[in-house]
């Protein structure tokens, strides 16, 4: 099925990346198998929530909003096999009845499964890696519309890979997640001195199952985030005026027009955040409102160099005096064994720079991003980066391993668009 467009024109969520594709939108997987055998070059769209140029295409366009829901579970084993279109915000609703949730889950929840998965997305968690590491099996439609089923067992190398493919080895129509119980989780927001967290952050990142802190430039006060599972009453989030995401659109704008204002506005920290608590079931309370659009870059650095490397980023922001309101994020990430997951075989602290969207985002990731590599960073799939083939090669002990699986797979180049060649051809 064709999706109606006016101008025939898609765009990401940031609108950094913007192409004129045909997208189409299959009802069920064998309408998928008719699209995918008819058309020589495809690429599929989730939720847009990338900031690279992963999907970008002038060809034709994927859309699997179609295929969401569950389709099967399995209650002892805590597991179910969920259609790969189906958005992360809709996973809590779909599990609850089932009494299952996720183990963990970023902050952002509008990409669909299959996108997330595909990327590499994670949360925060020193015990925890990214989302693709639960998975326990997906479904894979080739270039040559066969349909595989890949995990420990069967198709074992694409399991592998496939976890983490930026969807080019086919498309995710389903995917078996490891999941849990349902569990609440008490969230706790505070302004705590940089210093403290500089001195006492490798005892609390295993003191509490998440943590992470926002750094800003011109200010001595970081933003700390913790969540801890509990039994206690829920008391959910109240909606505050102004809301913290009206107040991030305010200050960025204020920064884009006046940039002299940016040192005094993040002083203003303590006037604008307020401790709080709230306690709630882990879907309600991963997610937060995220409405200022921004663009990103995110590398993921080994852990035991993370503090060093965030140190000299900020550094290196202040001395240049950058127009930038929005923080620097600071999570962890445990280590998994999936080829071209930034986090394969290394605990990682992961760094992300964001730019509000209306700033040109290029002068500030153009100072950041040697600082990144220099401390062995990964870079996040679904983020801005500059990085290709030749370099990234070097930072994967799998990736000739990948890409000969790739073309095995895909010898005609189906599922590769211009952005994805530069990153896997040499």
């Amino acid at each position: 099925m064709k999706i109606q467009q006016a101008d025939n024109r898609w765009q990401n969520w940031s609108g950094s990346q913007q192409a004129h594709p045909e997208i189409l939108q299959p009802r069920h997987v064998n309408e998928l198998r008719k699209i995918v055998k008819s058309y020589a070059h495809i690429r599929v769209v989730g939720a847009g929530h990338s900031f690279s140029a992963l999907v970008k295409t002038d060809k034709i366009l994927l859309n699997l909003d179609q295929l969401k829901g569950v389709v099967a579970f399995d209650e002892d084993k805590s597991q179910c096999t969920v259609q790969a279109g189906t958005r992360l915000e809709d996973l809590g609703e779909y599990l609850a009845p089932i009494n299952q949730a996720l183990m963990n889950q970023g902050d952002i929840d509008q990409q669909s499964l299959a996108g997330a998965i595909s990327t590499g997305t994670h949360g925060t968690g020193i015990n925890l890696p990214c989302l693709s590491a639960f998975v326990k099996g997906f479904e894979l439609l080739t270039a040559e519309g066969e349909l595989l089923q890949c995990d420990d067992q069967q198709n074992t190398a694409i399991f592998q890979a496939g976890r983490v493919a930026l969807g080019s080895l086919g498309v995710l129509t389903k995917i078996t997640l490891q999941n849990r119980p349902r569990y609440k989780l008490k969230e706790q927001i505070r302004l705590c001195p940089i210093q403290d967290v500089f001195t006492h952050i490798d005892q609390w990142k295993n003191q509490h199952r998440h943590i992470e802190f926002w750094a800003f430039i011109h200010s001595d006060q970081v933003m700390l985030k913790t969540l801890d599972e509990t039994d206690e009453a829920i008391q959910p989030r109240q909606d505050s005026w102004p809301s913290e995401d009206a107040l991030l659109t305010l200050c960025s704008e204020l920064t884009r027009v006046i940039p002299a204002s940016n040192p005094y506005l993040q002083k203003l920290l303590r006037v604008f955040v307020k401790p709080t608590r709230h306690v709630d079931w882990s879907s309600q309370i991963f997610p937060t409102p995220r409405h200022t659009r921004f663009n990103e870059m995110e590398y993921q650095v080994p852990v035991e160099l993370g503090l060093q490397c965030l140190e000299e980023v900020l550094a290196t922001l202040r001395k240049h005096q950058v127009a930038m309101f929005f923080p620097i994020e600071f999570r962890y990430v445990k280590g998994d064994n999936i080829w071209l997951s930034p986090f394969y075989q290394r605990d990682s602290v992961s760094i992300s720079i964001h730019q509000f969207y209306k700033q040109d985002y290029h002068a500030i990731f153009d100072l950041v991003e040697p600082i990144l590599q220099k401390y062995q960073g990964r870079p996040h799939w679904g983020k801005l980066h500059s990085m290709t083939a030749a370099s990234l090669r070097d930072l994967y002990p799998k990736w000739d391993d990948f890409m000969a699986l790739r073309q095995q797979l895909d010898p005609q180049q189906k599922w590769l668009n211009p952005y994805l060649k530069q990153l896997f051809l040499l």
